[in-house]
C-alpha cells in the first residue's frame, strides 16, 4: 500500500505503509544510529514524535523483547529507507513490521531518508503527516501539520505508582544504599545500571511532590531522561528545586539534566534539529578524554543563562560545542545531558554511575 510523508514545508514523500494502519501528525527527527533501534523505539523520550533513521537498512536482526527499554514501542511513526522482514539473529523474537503492528505504530519506508535528513539539518526540525490517503489536499492538512505541538509526554510514559526494584549487585563497602529514582521517562538501563551496582531503586512517578521522595529518606536521588519541551513541566521544575535545596547527592541525565538547570535559575532553548544517535562524542572538561555518547534530545541548558556561583559546565559536545553536562557548586550533584546507560562505547561513560554510587556511598558514611 502507497503511503504519504507530508512536511509543514509542503514536501512530498511517497513510499510504503509499513508497520501499524494510520494516519499520523507528529514532530518529525532523526537518528543517526547504525545499530540500537529497538532500544530507540522503546526509549520513552521519542513519545510524541515520528522517527526516521539515517541507517538505509533497518530491522535486519528483527527485535529481541530483552533489549527493550521500556514496555513498549513510544514513537507516533517510524521512517525507514529500506525495512527487513527477513530477520537473521539466534536471539530475535519478531520481525520489526510484527513489533510494529503490536504496539500499533504506522510508519513508511522507500522514501530518501537522506533528503528528508537533509531538509531537517537546513531548515530544523519540522512537523510532517504520514498517510495512506492518496486523495489528501495539501492545502487543507498543512495548517494543522503546523498546528501540532509535543505536548503533556511526560504524563504519558512515567510510571504510575511507586515500585521498588531490587539490587543485583553489591555496593563497593557492602552497605545497602537507596537509590530514588524520578521517573520522567525513564530507559530501563538507567535503573538496571544502579541495581547491577548494589542500589536499591524506587521508582518515582513524574508527579511525585519532593516531600514524599525525601520522606522516603533515599542515599541519592536519580532524575530520569525523557520526551518533550523541558520548560513545559512547571510542576516538577519546582518540585526538583526542593530537591536541590537538600543535601541529597543527585544525578540527572538528558530531560532531567535540562529540568535541575531551569529549577536553578538557567534556561533551555530548542536546537535546530538536536542530537539522536549512538555516535556523539562528548568532552570531559576535567579531564579531556572524550566520550562516544548515545544521545536524544532536541533542547539544551543556554550557558548564557547559567549562574557561575550555582553551576559550571562539566561536558561539551565534541561537535558542536553545545553543553553535555554541568556540576554544581558546594552541591554533591551533577548532571548530564548525553545517556551513560546506553553503553555506545559500550561501558566508557557508565563510569557516571560509578561516580555517582561512590559518592552516596561516601555521603552515607558521613551521617
Amino acid at each position: 500500500m502507497k503511503a504519504f510523508l507530508i512536511l509543514e514545508d509542503g514536501t512530498i514523500f511517497t513510499g510504503t505503509s509499513v508497520g501499524a494502519a494510520g494516519e499520523v501528525i507528529s514532530e518529525v527527527v532523526f537518528n543517526t544510529g547504525m545499530t540500537g533501534y529497538a532500544e530507540a523505539f522503546t526509549d520513552p523520550s521519542y513519545a510524541g514524535q515520528a522517527l526516521c533513521m539515517t541507517w538505509p537498512l533497518i530491522g535486519n536482526y528483527g527485535v529481541c523483547i530483552d533489549d527493550m527499554e521500556s514496555e513498549r514501542a513510544w514513537p507516533d511513526a517510524v521512517i525507514v529507507r529500506e525495512m527487513s522482514r527477513i530477520p537473521s539473529n539466534f536471539r530475535c523474537d519478531m520481525s520489526l513490521p510484527e513489533f510494529l503492528v503490536k504496539y500499533d505504530i504506522p510508519g513508511i519506508e522507500g522514501i530518501d531518508t537522506r533528503k528528508l535528513v537533509r531538509i531537517l539539518r537546513e531548515k530544523g526540525t519540522m512537523n510532517g503527516m504520514i498517510t495512506t490517503n492518496p486523495d489528501f489536499k495539501t492545502d487543507v492538512i498543512l495548517s494543522k501539520i503546523k498546528e501540532y505541538r509535543v505536548q503533556g509526554v511526560v504524563s504519558r510514559v512515567t510510571c504510575k505508582k511507586r515500585h521498588v526494584i531490587a539490587p543485583k549487585g553489591q555496593t563497593k563497602s557492602g552497605a545497602p544504599v537507596r537509590i530514588a529514582l524520578l521517573d520522567l521517562g525513564a530507559k530501563r538501563n538507567i535503573a538496571a545500571s544502579l541495581s547491577a551496582r548494589g542500589a536499591s531503586v524506587e521508582v518515582f512517578p513524574a508527579d511525585t511532590p519532593a516531600q514524599e521522595i525525601i520522606d522516603s529518606a533515599p542515599d541519592g536521588i536519580m532524575l530520569s531522561n525523557g520526551p518533550g519541551d523541558p520548560k513545559e513541566n512547571t510542576g516538577v521544575i519546582a518540585e526538583v528545586k526542593k530537591l536541590y535545596d537538600t543535601d541529597i547527592p543527585i544525578f540527572a541525565i538528558c530531560l532531567g539534566h535540562q529540568i535541575m538547570a531551569l529549577a536553578t535559575g538557567a534556561d533551555t532553548v530548542k536546537m535546530k534539529y538536536g542530537h539522536r544517535g549512538a555516535n556523539h562524542p562528548v568532552k570531559d572538561l576535567s579531564t579531556g578524554r572524550v566520550y562516544i555518547s548515545s544521545q536524544n534530545h532536541g533542547y539544551m541548558v543556554d550557558l548564557s543563562t547559567l549562574d557561575p556561583a550555582v553551576a559550571i559546565p562539566s561536558f561539551v559536545n565534541v561537535n558542536d560545542g553545545t553543553n553535555e553536562g554541568l556540576e554544581y557548586i558546594g552541591k554533591d550533584i551533577f548532571t548530564v545531558q548525553f545517556h551513560p546507560e546506553a553503553s555506545p562505547g559500550p561501558h566508557d561513560s557508565g563510569v557516571l554511575f560509578d561516580r555517582f554510587m561512590d559518592t552516596v556511598e561516601k555521603k552515607k558514611g558521613n551521617r
